[in-house]
């Protein structure tokens, strides 16, 4: 591995000469491969060879790396492929986060740690995922949509935009963009793109972030710092002065010292964590963890408060009983036209979605039951992935070659003795997606812009 001449004299600076030769040395080892389980969906059990993350119940390291474009399961939200340092968030929730939260992730895409907070915030939690980029905030909602967790809103917006939204937050999640020097070892453009003038446009924008959004963090409030990079500037610095000129707490997450975890470096005496890759099994990873201090009253409010509205309603267009029919538990949703898509919402957060739908660019909030084309409800994928869907549909199970058939968005042919109409397709009797079966054939209804776009058919599928 080339890396930069300036790069390796920063580390000089942090790190010993024999922990640097050691450092050095890690980045040139292949990344472990780890992946996080779905509480919502636990149909997956560890394996033989699968080695736990010890900071996250739900993660694994893996013996080796699967195929995992070709593994239905995958697609269907079971597990999400996620660093294991960056899995260290779990503990940070279970430490502060005690009672039902409204969460915003704001640097989200493409989800992994937003889908560790759906499964580690409290039950009754609302999860407000944010990515500022187009095509990232796609990939986002994508993600999001194939965990299946009804309290999500995934929104488009720079970090601006919510500023305007007062103590609106319990809890905000700031990965912010860095200059990447934890992920040298698993992407050499890193590598390529990494100079000194970048790092210090990183921890400019980086305070900029966090400046944005601090007015909606509530007083008492708990923000999130981490980034994927090594150098004290984006690090340590920039938490001195979040607490210094912002007001917060520095605070304490409780560590095992056989984690591995380092704390600050660069002579700072503030409680970081530090992941460096060759003490700890992943990638490179600071995260440090701040209170609010702020003794201002809470204030619930949008950027005009009089005239908040809710999503827009098509009155003239009555929801039919029978979506409604398609939900657990439906009397915990409202159910909503929004253009001709009918949305089902947790009521406990309709008055949020409504100040956030004024504030925000939406693309995506709980529940997506379907679309109404005429005279008819096309039930949405959405449906199919979300976790508190009812067994309102007949099914069928399809072996695997099938399931990428499906995924591929090719045509099926089902079994004679399958119904006419709308078909929740199943794989190892787990929701793959929805088909209308005709007859002669089944039209195949999985998002077009999500379909396995390889045509390559690997000899041996290896599966976690």
């Amino acid at each position: 591995m080339d890396l930069p001449s300036s790069f390796i004299h920063s580390m000089s600076q942090l790190l010993s000469s024999e922990e640097l030769k050691e450092f050095l040395k890690a980045l040139s080892v292949d990344t472990p491969v780890s992946i996080r389980l779905n509480k919502g969906k636990p149909f997956i059990r560890p394996k033989e060879g699968w080695e736990q993350v010890p900071w996250c119940s739900m993660g694994y390291y893996l013996p080796m790396r699967p195929t995992f474009t070709f593994d239905p399961l995958f697609h269907v939200g079971a597990y999400y492929v996620q660093e294991a340092s960056s899995m260290f968030l779990s503990q940070v929730v279970q430490t502060y986060v005690k009672e039902p939260a409204v969460a915003l992730d704001l640097c989200a895409a493409p989800g992994g740690k937003s889908t560790l907070l759906q499964d580690n915030l409290p039950d009754g939690s609302l999860l407000i995922a944010n990515e500022v980029m187009p095509h990232r905030a796609q990939i986002l909602k994508e993600n999001l949509v194939k965990w299946g967790h009804p309290s999500t809103i995934v929104s488009h917006n720079d970090s601006s935009a919510f500023s305007h939204l007062t103590h609106f937050f319990d809890f905000i999640l700031t990965d912010v963009p860095c200059s990447g020097e934890g992920m040298f070892r698993k992407d050499e453009v890193a590598i390529e793109e990494w100079n000194l003038e970048n790092v210090d446009a990183c921890w400019k924008r980086q305070r900029m972030i966090v400046e944005n959004v601090w007015p909606s963090l509530k007083p008492g409030g708990i923000l999130v710092y981490s980034t994927c990079t090594f150098n004290t500037l984006e690090n340590e610095q920039n938490i001195r002065w979040i607490q210094e000129n912002l007001g917060a707490d520095i605070l304490d997450v409780p560590v095992l010292e056989d984690w591995k975890i380092t704390s600050a470096l660069g002579g700072e005496k503030i409680p970081v964590y530090r992941f460096l890759p060759h003490k700890t099994k992943g990638e490179g990873l600071f995260m440090a963890v701040l209170r609010k201090t702020s003794a201002e009253e809470p204030i619930f409010s949008g950027r005009k408060k009089e005239k908040q509205k809710k999503p827009t309603k098509n009155n003239a267009v009555s929801i039919p009983n029978i979506c409604k029919e398609w939900i657990k538990d439906r009397d915990n949703f409202q159910f909503q036209l929004y253009k001709d898509m009918i949305i089902a919402f947790p009521k406990t957060y309709v008055e949020q979605w409504g100040i956030l739908s004024q504030n925000l660019n939406i693309l995506h909030a709980g529940i997506t039951i379907g679309s109404i084309k005429g005279k008819d409800v096309i039930p949405d994928h959405c449906l199919a992935m979300s976790q508190v869907a009812s067994d309102s549909f007949p099914r069928e199970e399809v072996s695997y070659n099938q399931a990428i058939s499906y995924l591929r968005k090719e045509s099926l042919s089902l079994s004679a003795e399958t119904p006419k109409g709308f078909v929740l397709l199943t794989y190892n009797h787990q929701p793959l997606g929805f088909v209308k079966n005709v007859g002669n054939r089944a039209n195949n209804l999985y998002p077009q812009e999500w379909r396995i776009r390889s045509g390559f058919s690997p000899e041996q599928v290896i599966t976690p």
